[in-house]
């Protein structure tokens, strides 16, 4: 039996990207094998909370770092996975060194790693005993700092959840295209390109799922364009995001920051073709086969165009994409990570 403490969230309604994670992780790890330590702040995932060998400490008002430490030091877990930039990561991998424990540091990166980063990013870094990026780009952006071989585990796509719609295509194809965005309203996300696309196409339906602190200026550009044909949708379940997916034709994400988006993956899932930038490289888009990484905007506009107009280029795409996601079901990544936490427990015990 392999312990592992996560300084993750169980909790059903956190829909933070990393805690989700987490959680799919965790909800298919034998329970057999694997005893997991996790944190809950309220009702947790149904699925973790009948899990065997599982559990869940409370999250207090006060005193947490100092209640948590003491339980995962008091527990002597055989890999502490997914540290953050919080006080009790940073404490924990003190307390690793002066005391020699011998819990192996299992570091998930997710997004790109540059001079910017946090401190306790960078030390969970060098100090892990591996590393892993959510794409080969990641992976890529930790071995050009630190020096580090950094390997990848791509982030799973729930497949029961995300999957292409059935019945007849033909009938879906007459009806009016509709164009998905889904994400935050932030200036890094470029919503605003959307809905300039949106004032393009007066006949095509563009829907825009999320919200954030730019979503009232996203509005009144909407407005002031006399864009009639945007729908703001707000924030859904996953299981209503799949829905919104697969009642659209094209998936629109202009992002420039991010670490691998999610969202691309579940896209491809649902058989939608993607356009999305090519600045953070994700593997979840095909270049030309399931959908378009583009290097400028007016290249995003030529691509959308390009979608828009053609029903069989629509078509192939969409098939495509829906094998490639299947690359990342979260059965095979969890494989991946039950692989990893063996292999760690077993160098770190040798030692």
């Amino acid at each position: 039996m392999i312990t592992i403490f996560t300084p993750s969230f169980a909790d059903d309604a956190n829909t933070n990207a990393q805690n989700l994670t987490v959680k799919e992780i965790v909800a298919r790890l034998p329970s057999e094998q694997f005893r997991v330590i996790m944190i809950r702040d309220g009702i947790p995932d149904p699925r973790i909370a009948a899990r065997q060998n599982t559990e869940l400490l409370r999250w207090r008002r006060h005193g947490n770092t100092v209640h948590l430490l003491a339980r995962c030091l008091a527990m002597a877990p055989q890999v502490y996975f997914f540290p953050r930039e919080g006080p009790l990561d940073s404490w924990f991998m003190t307390l690793r060194r002066k005391l020699r424990l011998r819990t192996a540091l299992v570091t998930y990166v997710v997004s790109t790693v540059d001079q910017g980063a946090p401190s306790a990013v960078a030390r969970s870094i060098v100090e892990a005993d591996v590393v892993f990026g959510n794409s080969k780009y990641v992976a890529q952006t930790v071995t050009q700092r630190f020096g580090m071989q950094a390997g990848t585990i791509h982030s799973g796509i729930n497949r029961l959840v995300f999957f292409p719609r059935g019945g007849n295509s033909q009938a879906r194809l007459d009806s009016q295209l509709v164009v998905l965005y889904a994400g935050s309203f932030q200036a890094r996300k470029r919503v605003h390109l959307v809905i300039r696309e949106a004032a393009r196409w007066p006949k095509v339906q563009f829907r825009l799922v999320g919200r954030g602190e730019l979503e009232q200026s996203c509005r009144s550009l909407a407005s002031e364009l006399g864009c009639q044909n945007v729908t703001f949708v707000g924030h859904v379940s996953p299981s209503q995001l799949a829905e919104e997916m697969r009642r659209a034709d094209v998936f629109l994400f202009p992002s420039v920051i991010e670490g691998h988006p999610q969202v691309l993956g579940q896209a491809a899932a649902c058989g939608l073709p993607c356009v999305a930038t090519n600045v953070y490289h994700p593997d979840y888009v095909v270049n030309g086969k399931t959908g378009f990484l583009v290097e400028s905007d007016a290249e995003l506009t030529q691509k959308l165009d390009l979608l828009l107009r053609d029903s069989t280029l629509r078509q192939a795409m969409s098939a495509a994409a829906v094998l490639h996601a299947r690359e990342f079901d979260w059965d095979r990544v969890t494989e991946q990570w039950q692989q990893v936490f063996q292999t760690v427990t077993e160098e770190r015990q040798r030692r």
